[in-house]
C-alpha cells in the first residue's frame, strides 16, 4: 500500500486558460454576423489566455481591433466577468450578464434611415 500525499487543491481549481463557452462564443457571434451583414465589422481574433479570453473585433484585418469582448472570471464576484473595450482602452460596459454587455455594440446597429 502507497500513501500519496494530496496535492493542493487551488492548483486544481485554476485552469491551465480561460475559454469563452458554446452559449457565449454563440451570442458573440451572432451579434459579430449582424454587423457584418451591416458593413460595420469584418474581421475578429480570439485569444484565450491565463487570466483571460479575449473576442477582437476589427474593421480591417490589418488594423489595430476596434473593440474587445473580454472575460475575466476574476471579476466575477467584483465588477463582473464580461467587458466590452473600445480601441482607445476605455471600457464601455462591464457586467455580470454577457447579453447585457453586448447591448453596448447593438446600439451601432440603430441607424436612422432617410
Amino acid at each position: 500500500m502507497t500513501v500519496q500525499t494530496p496535492s493542493s487543491f487551488a492548483d486544481a481549481a485554476e485552469p491551465e486558460q480561460v475559454a469563452f463557452d458554446r452559449h457565449e462564443l454563440a451570442q458573440i457571434l451572432g451579434l459579430y454576423g449582424r454587423m457584418v451583414s451591416a458593413g460595420e465589422w469584418r474581421d475578429y481574433a480570439l485569444s484565450f489566455l491565463r487570466e483571460m479570453a479575449v473576442f477582437s473585433v476589427f474593421r480591417r484585418a490589418s488594423e489595430h481591433p476596434i473593440y474587445r469582448i473580454e472575460k475575466r472570471p476574476r471579476l466575477r464576484h467584483r465588477q463582473g466577468m464580461y467587458a466590452v473595450v473600445a480601441m482607445d482602452g476605455r471600457i464601455l460596459k462591464r457586467g455580470a450578464d454577457l447579453p447585457t454587455v453586448l447591448r453596448v455594440l447593438e446600439r451601432k446597429l440603430i441607424r436612422a434611415i432617410d
